[in-house]
């Protein structure tokens, strides 16, 4: 399905507020609503988003790959958010984070001193050791040393914390980074959605100071913590404990059911300023989304170019933007894939070049997309050109000889791949349609494996042979200007890399572009390791995915974002008026 020819970008530099600490002026590549004070204003907004809502906490495998920075940025904010243009922004309505002196990295974190979650319980520096405990990797299952307590789909910047310092209930914490260390990307760290309330953690695991228990790696009292953490927060319609879900934002969870929506109502603990609008209703993607818009039910509307089966977004003032996801195929390291050979046979029958041309393009934009030739390096950085050179054109076209060479390596004449993606989308079962036609001649049988029911997890479970998503297997909104989550998701250990590749030296590359963003080293490492992945090939990017922002008539102060955080980043200050 191609955008319609009505819809426009419209190219402008626009100040957006969302609360005392939610100012930027920003560049859009897409729309800032049209403002105007007629009309009466409506006391509700529906936002429809391309992917499930799963859970509350972001941070699980589960919530990495599910729609929950794009539905809980304003009910669980932290200290910076991702703006439009993909890079951290300060949010001071949460409080500061300043770089002390020292040789080792090191921050000191103030909470806002007004700051209280929506039950009535203060925040604190609880919250930031719990999100460091979780994400930081060091604590191990005792029955197994090999396994983290705490499902956390990625430990980028977590893991090179050496310490918190906090006093239990303080509104203040010191991150000190282990020496050499000094993460390049710190600012993204306790941002939106990473900081879940620590005192419901803490009541329901039955750990009077969660703070004591992770300074004294107390195994028994963390693994209660992490229990809670990896599922207490899961999100089933019509099941919700609301005193399990409680908000630091703007914003709190009111209700979740398939008929109504998560409801989302204005949380009258909110120290910032008032939401312009007080409810706001998220429709996750679900087989009855395109309905949903169709009969008045959505107002915002931000999903990838045609991924909605029957959308009709005439009567909206629509924006078709490239967004920070690069949109890919996540390879399985087993079965068929379990050696480069295998993975290289579907990967040289594959049309890329095509198929950045035909789901690629941004129609607003008129020109024709080009394939992206890296994982590591975004096609806007300096060294883009230089590194993607490092793919050499490999794999633009179909090479049905060089596939069957590969696939004989194998000691194989015939294979089967299955691909998984979040359904219904018919932009990637056209995609894997095109696939299936590309690779049958090589004797490689593709098999449509998209469901509603689908999860990138079925890969590392063997029920697919291949994910096509986004950036780190993200169906719905992802990416943001720094590599560090495309970097991470192929970093052996981490959760987020569903394939379960493994390369030492290539961890070694992640490992250092993760503390030195020097233009020397990003342009060295990176081609090293793209030399590396083209030639195991884990992944295969195809081009940055398209996004579709739609904003309905009288909606004020909607403006797109690109990245992970979605057209909601700024969702307090809408207004709607008819």
């Amino acid at each position: 399905m191609r955008p319609s020819s009505r819809r426009r970008a419209r190219h402008r530099r626009a100040a957006v507020v969302s609360g005392a600490g939610l100012l930027a002026t920003v560049l859009l590549a897409g729309t800032l609503a049209g403002c105007s004070d007629e009309g009466e204003q409506i006391p509700s907004i529906g936002y429809a988003i391309d992917s499930t809502v799963t859970t509350y906490n972001a941070g699980t495998v589960a919530g990495s790959v599910s729609g929950a920075r794009q539905a809980f940025a304003r009910v669980l904010p932290g200290f910076s958010y991702t703006g439009p243009e993909g890079g951290p922004v300060t949010d001071t309505d949460i409080g500061t984070a300043n770089v002390v002196p020292g040789d080792a990295l090191t921050v000191q974190y103030k909470l806002n001193p007004n700051s209280v979650y929506s039950d009535g319980v203060p925040m604190s520096c609880d919250d930031l050791v719990l999100a460091w405990a979780a994400n930081s990797g060091r604590f191990i299952r005792p029955d197994d040393g090999a396994v983290p307590l705490f499902d956390a789909a990625s430990t980028a910047g977590y893991s090179d914390i050496d310490r918190v310092d906090c006093q239990t209930g303080a509104k203040e914490a010191t991150v000190t980074f282990k020496a050499g260390r000094n993460f390049t990307d710190w600012r993204a760290l306790f941002g939106a959605t990473s900081m879940m309330p620590a005192h419901v953690v803490a009541g329901a695991a039955g750990v009077p100071d969660l703070v004591a228990a992770v300074q004294n790696s107390d195994s028994e009292a963390l693994g209660r913590v992490a229990d809670f953490w990896n599922d207490g927060w899961t999100m089933t319609p019509g099941e919700l404990d609301l005193a399990l879900f409680p908000a630091s934002g703007p914003y709190k969870v009111e209700s979740f059911s398939a008929d109504e929506g998560l409801v989302l109502v204005a949380n009258d603990r909110w120290w910032g300023n008032r939401p312009a609008t007080s409810r706001i209703v998220v429709w996750p993607k679900s087989t009855e989304l395109g309905t949903r818009i169709s009969d008045d039910s959505v107002e915002v509307v931000d999903v990838a170019a045609g991924s909605v089966p029957d959308l009709d977004l005439g009567s909206f003032d629509v924006t078709d933007v490239p967004s920070r996801s690069v949109e890919q195929f996540v390879l399985s390291t087993s079965g068929l894939f379990e050696t480069p050979a295998g993975r290289r046979a579907f990967a040289s029958c594959l049309p890329r070049e095509e198929l950045a041309t035909e789901f690629g393009t941004v129609a607003d934009e008129g020109a024709a997309a080009g394939s992206v030739d890296t994982r590591f390096t975004a096609p806007d950085s300096l060294v883009y050109e230089s590194v993607a050179a490092t793919a050499g054109g490999r794999y633009e076209t179909p090479d049905t000889t060089a596939a069957t060479a590969a696939l004989a390596e194998t000691d194989a004449t015939a294979a089967t791949v299955r691909i998984g993606y979040l359904g219904p989308d018919p932009r990637r079962a056209a995609i894997v349609a095109a696939v299936t036609a590309a690779c049958a001649p090589a004797g490689i049988t593709v098999q449509d494996a998209g469901s509603p029911e689908f999860t990138p997890s079925m890969l590392r479970d063997g029920q697919v042979d291949a994910v096509l998503a986004g950036t780190a297997s993200a169906p719905g909104a992802a990416g943001t200007a720094a590599p560090t989550t495309a970097m991470y998701a192929l970093r052996s250990g981490s959760r987020n890399n569903f394939g379960d590749y493994a390369n030492g030296r290539v961890d070694q590359i992640v490992d250092q572009l993760a503390v030195d963003s020097s233009t020397a080293a990003q342009l060295a490492l990176s081609t090293e390791a793209e030399n590396i992945l083209w030639s195991e090939v884990p992944t295969v990017p195809l081009f940055n995915q398209p996004r579709t922002v739609g904003f309905a008539a009288g909606l004020e102060a909607g403006a797109v974002n690109p990245t992970r955080s979605g057209a909601g980043w700024n969702m307090d200050r809408w207004v709607l008026r008819r």
